[in-house]
């Protein structure tokens, strides 16, 4: 994933660009210049200005220079949803001559609304953060791995599935999460210290369940799926777990050898999810998983509403993945 830039020692410019959805990136970003701001400014004003509500004027009033002197930073929040008259306010500024001891840091999450605004931040030199968005299996284990990263800490790769599967729905969540495993352990993070914090999460999870019925053990992923259903995970998110981890089995398989690296680009999945893959491709022929997708589609029918029984729907899809694993059909 991309991360948020920085520029290290250089000075801070005085335009700055926040650009992207993801709140807590975005959030780090601001933070992020104004602790540069601060190493040369230890006493910085900071003035944060919403679109919601903004009164026109306020900008050009927050940026004049103080009367007593130093420092000022006025970040603007939500360009994105800004009105006419903070867009104009913030069009006028960028066409003066930048002030002294002003620093203009703006936020933008997606959309056209402000585009003239961007424009004229990036020709006039802004320094652009990226907060890109977070949202798919492969993001949030890039995500995890580059908190780890930040610490200076080792993770390994089943350690950051296992992470996401516990706490991946809310990134703010996942980062926390990581920032708790690295205050409170020590040495390389694995899967079994994930599971020491989140086992309870982890194991309730349709990942878990996915696991042991491509793993061909009928028993484990009928106990793992009725713990899921009996802690409240409905049967909907668990058959499509089943059936996303069946179509990577398939991805994988048909893309032939290469490096991981290779593989996942072309496939949309993390290298270690690629290397995973493949040695679980050993109990695996293509039949068997075209056997199981079949299923898997008629399961997302029943457990949508297609059918009286969304538990047994799901049941009944597991035993039929475990069946179709070469140790149940003489491989």
């Amino acid at each position: 994933m991309t991360e948020v830039v920085g520029a290290g020692s250089a000075r801070v410019p005085p335009y700055v660009l926040v650009t992207g959805p993801e709140e807590i990136l975005a959030e780090r970003a601001v933070a992020q210049t104004l602790d540069e701001l601060r190493v040369t400014s230890p006493q910085l004003e900071v003035v944060r200005v919403y679109a919601g509500g903004y009164e026109p004027g306020a900008l050009a009033l927050h940026a004049s220079p103080s009367l007593f002197g130093g420092a000022t930073c006025v970040v603007v929040h939500d360009l994105d949803e800004a009105g006419e008259e903070l867009q104009g306010d913030l069009l006028r500024l960028l066409g003066q001559e930048p002030a002294p001891d002003l620093t203009l840091v703006v936020q933008h999450r997606s959309g056209q609304r402000g585009r003239k605004v961007l424009d004229a931040l990036r020709g006039a030199g802004a320094r652009v953060l990226e907060a890109p968005a977070v949202r798919t299996d492969r993001d949030k284990s890039d995500f995890a791995a580059h908190e780890f990263r930040r610490a200076r800490r080792k993770a390994t790769g089943e350690a950051v599935r296992a992470l996401v599967e516990a706490v991946g729905k809310d990134v703010r969540e996942l980062a926390a999460a990581c920032q708790q495993l690295i205050e409170d352990t020590t040495g390389v993070i694995d899967e079994q210290v994930v599971l020491t914090y989140h086992g309870g999460k982890v194991e309730a999870t349709g990942f878990r369940v996915a696991d042991a019925a491509l793993a061909g053990d009928p028993g484990e992923a009928l106990r793992l799926l009725r713990h899921a259903i009996a802690v409240g995970v409905d049967p909907v998110p668990i058959v499509a777990v089943l059936a996303q981890q069946v179509r990577q089995l398939v991805g994988v398989g048909s893309a032939g050898r290469g490096r991981s690296g290779d593989i996942a680009r072309e496939v949309g999945m993390a290298p270690w999810q690629v290397d995973r893959a493949r040695r679980t491709l050993a109990g695996w022929t293509a039949e068997g998983l075209a056997t199981c997708l079949q299923a898997a589609a008629a399961a997302d029918a029943e457990v949508k509403g297609g059918g009286r029984d969304p538990v047994y729907a799901v049941e009944r899809l597991v035993l039929t993945i475990t069946g179709q694993h070469t140790r149940h059909q003489g491989g």
